[in-house]
């Protein structure tokens, strides 16, 4: 079994190529049976989401997979490898096990990539893609998230994309409770900025969504208002803040939409945060004066305040990391050893089967029980001993003293050490 991670994110790649490169939770079950075929691959899972897109995999060939992601996204191979890491077996398992725990992410601490691991691992399971290997490596990836989160304090004081959103806009007007607040979807980003904003108590909170069902749900919670996507070019004006998160592969709100708004705003300052990948709102609305657009990437210089206070937690957290990776490799291991254990057992049950019918049969025609006991564990240990010795016997001279050693470790007979 070979580990292998493929793959980018907020450090390695801008915002633009992620979007590129990113999959859709549509396109998930379709990619992983794809991967899953490709020579030398034989478990797959793609993690994908506004700051990193990851291909875990068990293959032996790292190229394979690259020239795979590469076809599957309409890229050139040499186009995605610029930006790409690529990890093998204990630095791949690394890699998954800081990621879980939230310490690759842009907010150091945050909790919302161990959700969308958890999100990947299933899905990987439902398409058929994942096997021992990845279900060993998520499974500790999970152990090793609680254990951070348990024992250290990592996630006590991190900035929140949601926290980040609404510092920002407390610095464009003099109180977010003066503002009217429109959030553009309604996943579990949106939720966690509405959970901040609302804190702030703004005058007016409206949920657009594709559905309306999903809209009135979240809006509800937060004495809101729900309406269509579609009702956004009417309505944009309304809103001093703008908060979007959505699936959409397209933009929603564009730069002549924005336009209209600003002009029946009296071009009244307009703030907007686009948290999604791909973007929601086209990035020409950054070249107009009265708005004020932040992109995921935008907001890692806030996200990143306070790490050097956490810096103590941090170290402890990547020590559990470092333990959780030698108790994976000898996980993995021990798995190598499975076949020949398997084998081993099932040869001396063949061994032991043919010895007990024959010693049955001795019963049935009138031999004497005790005589047919003794015979029987002459027999077993006749059979079970005869490959072990036949090859110490034949052993080459250079290759005893290693076969002698191995011999007493197995069946833990004494040395001289111990004697």
């Amino acid at each position: 079994m070979k580990l292998l991670v493929l793959g980018i994110n907020h450090q390695t790649a801008p915002l633009a190529v992620r979007e590129r490169l990113a999959f859709t939770p549509a396109e998930l079950e379709g990619a992983l049976g794809e991967l899953a075929r490709v020579k030398g691959v034989s478990e797959a899972a793609i993690v994908s989401t506004c700051n990193r897109t990851e291909l875990y995999c068990n293959a032996r060939d790292a190229d394979a997979v690259l020239g795979w992601f590469a076809a599957q996204r309409g890229r050139p191979v040499d186009e995605v490898a610029q930006h790409l890491y690529r990890l093998e077996d204990d630095e791949a398992s690394r890699h998954a096990f800081r990621v879980a725990a939230g310490l690759d992410s842009m907010v150091v601490g945050e909790t919302q990539i161990l959700g969308q691991l958890k999100d990947a691992e299933r899905a990987a399971r439902d398409a058929g893609s994942m096997g021992v290997l990845l279900n060993g490596l998520f499974k500790r990836a999970f152990q090793v998230a609680k254990t951070v989160r348990t024992e250290t304090k990592i996630g006590s004081a991190s900035v929140s994309m949601a926290a980040a959103s609404i510092k920002l806009a407390e610095r464009l007007f003099a109180s977010v409770a003066d503002c009217k607040v429109l959030f553009v979807g309604a996943g579990e980003m949106i939720e966690l900025c509405a959970t901040h904003f609302a804190a702030a108590q703004p005058c007016s909170i409206v949920v657009a969504n594709r559905t309306l069902e999903r809209a009135e749900a979240l809006a509800g919670r937060f004495g809101g208002e729900a309406m269509l996507l579609n009702d956004i070019s009417t309505r944009l004006a309304e809103f001093d803040i703008v908060v979007s998160s959505t699936a959409s592969q397209l933009p929603i709100i564009g730069k002549g939409m924005v336009e209209r708004a600003l002009r029946a705003r009296k071009h009244k300052p307009m703030f907007m945060v686009d948290l999604a990948v791909p973007r929601d709102v086209e990035g020409e609305v950054a070249e107009l004066s009265d708005v004020y657009l932040y992109t995921v990437d935008d907001l890692s210089e806030i996200v990143r305040q306070g790490v050097a206070s956490r810096e103590g937690e941090i170290e402890a957290a990547e020590g559990l990391v470092d333990a959780g990776v030698a108790e994976f490799h000898q996980w993995v291991a021990s798995r190598t050893l499975v076949p020949t254990i398997r084998e081993l057992r099932d040869h001396t049950d063949r061994i032991a089967r043919h010895e007990l019918a024959r010693a049955k049969k001795r019963l049935a025609a009138g031999d004497d029980p005790a005589e047919l006991l003794e015979r029987l564990t002459e027999q077993l240990t006749a059979k079970f001993l005869h490959a072990p010795l036949a090859t110490l016997n034949s052993a080459a001279p250079d290759e005893q003293e290693l076969l002698a050693a191995a011999t007493r470790r197995l069946h833990r007979l004494p040395t001289e050490d111990n004697e």
